[in-house]
């Protein structure tokens, strides 16, 4: 099994739909430190995964310095935000978001929780 992980820094903005008061609700940003995670028990024609450009590519240039809640259909918590990455970056099977270095959430498709 080969697995390869791409790590990049997103700057973006968001606030959170909470039935609760919190200053999550108001507009804020955050440097968000993404990890992507991918695996394949086989390698491409070019012996890669995937490519790491292509990760960056997809993920990084659609939301960075963006409004994540213009830019996502959801509730853009962190643990969503990571189930979104990787349900749209091929072979990914886990993804790290970091909103800040106290604050991380991690979303592994189902078929991996066993084996972690």
């Amino acid at each position: 099994m080969y697995i390869v992980s791409k790590r990049m820094e997103i700057a973006g903005c968001h606030r959170l739909s909470l039935p609760y008061e919190s200053r999550c609700t108001r507009m804020h940003g955050h440097n968000w430190i993404v990890t992507v995670h991918c695996k394949s028990k086989t390698l491409n024609n070019e012996g890669m995964v995937v490519d790491f450009k292509h990760i960056k590519d997809k993920i990084h240039s659609y939301l960075d310095h963006g409004n994540f809640n213009e830019l996502l259909n959801f509730n853009p918590t962190a643990e969503n935000i990571a189930k979104w990455i990787c349900d749209n970056v091929p072979l990914c099977f886990r993804v790290d978001v970091e909103e800040s270095g106290n604050n991380k959430a991690t979303y592994i498709k189902d078929d991996e929780e066993e084996r972690i």
